[in-house]
């Protein structure tokens, strides 16, 4: 296994609301990362169609024009889009963070897959609680989504969001050992100037603790919102003072929390690339590790219920999604139209 290799976080605006064209540009991304020689590239939350930014601008009544089209562009696990992006994986010998609004069925959830460069999925998780408004378009998740899993670069796990917030959360992925951290981020756009909380500083802030305290490396991923994205959502000069184009921050942190990769400005699409050794990562744990040997067990413990909870269990059947063998399928080119 590598200790030294490089990452990369992207900084892009999606199609909005179109899963084909956003699958073709998520495509084009893992081309570039690979000549660049990244191993590992990372996307925004929802990236695929792009972060329901609709929820934030109104009452459910303005939402409805929305939610139809939301639906028919968000992916399903077993469906030809991912398959696109695992073949792309494959084919540029990279893995995958992939950020998308999953459908399963009639129901929609905040997902994350991990891709290896074989194009297997080798983590696949649900955002556990949508925040606030965000309820009322997605499903929860259960412990089960808190997980870390063994990949030939490391320890890998991911969170959505304002996850990165929750402390109990937090210390469940710590105890497993994270090595890398994948941080799935919207455009920080949204109330700029109004709501401090959901701005890129305070943000940013919660994923370089995150590094500091779990002594890893996170790749921190976000999207961009151009001045037409704006009116993708708005109708009215009252929404269009709720969004502020730009507003991209993606970067990677390494374990002792420092900034590793060169900022972007905050209009620019692009990849925060960082070149990191997980090496590093025993230096940092020497000093202060909380899951570790600076733990107080005796004081305080974290409860993690781990197990699936389906509401319908059948003995002998499938307990989560089912992804199926890239050899099974025929090779197609991007998904387009």
């Amino acid at each position: 296994m590598p200790t030294a290799f490089r990452v990369a976080a992207v900084q892009a605006e999606p199609v909005w609301l179109d899963i084909d064209a956003t699958v073709d540009k998520t495509i084009a991304l893992i081309d570039e990362a690979a000549s660049q020689d990244v191993a590992l590239v990372s996307f925004p939350e929802t990236w695929i169609p792009g972060y329901p930014l609709f929820l934030w601008l109104g009452p459910v009544a303005g939402q409805m024009p929305f939610i139809a089209r939301y639906h028919a562009n968000s992916m399903a696990v077993d469906g030809r889009h991912l398959t696109a992006i695992r073949q792309a994986a494959r084919r540029n010998g990279v893995s995958v963070a992939l950020g998308y609004s999953e459908k399963d069925h009639g129901s929609l959830y905040m997902s994350q897959s991990v891709i290896g460069p074989d194009g297997d999925v080798l983590l696949h998780r649900r955002k556990l609680k949508p925040t606030h408004v965000e309820r009322s378009l997605f499903g929860e998740s259960d412990g089960s989504h808190l997980k870390v899993v063994d990949t030939h670069l490391g320890k890998v796990g991911a969170l959505n969001c304002w996850e990165h917030l929750q402390p109990l959360s937090k210390y469940a992925m710590y105890a497993q050992a994270e090595q890398i951290h994948i941080a799935c981020w919207p455009a920080f756009g949204l109330y700029k100037g109004i709501a401090y909380s959901l701005g890129a500083e305070a943000n940013m802030a919660a994923t370089q603790t995150y590094a500091l305290e779990g002594s890893c490396f996170v790749l921190a991923s976000t999207q961009v919102l151009s001045a037409e994205g704006v009116e993708v959502f708005a109708s009215t000069d009252e929404q269009r003072a709720l969004l502020t184009p730009g507003s991209g921050c993606s970067r990677v942190y390494g374990p002792d929390g420092s900034l590793v990769s060169k900022p972007l400005d905050e209009d620019a699409e692009g990849l925060a690339i960082a070149d990191i050794d997980l090496a590093y990562i025993d230096l940092a744990k020497n000093a202060a590790d909380p899951a570790g040997h600076y733990a107080k067990p005796d004081a305080t413990r974290l409860l993690l219920d781990n197990r699936p909870k389906n509401p319908v269990v059948t003995p002998g059947g499938p307990t989560g999604p089912l992804f199926p063998d890239l050899d099974d399928l025929a090779d197609g080119p991007a998904v387009t139209g």
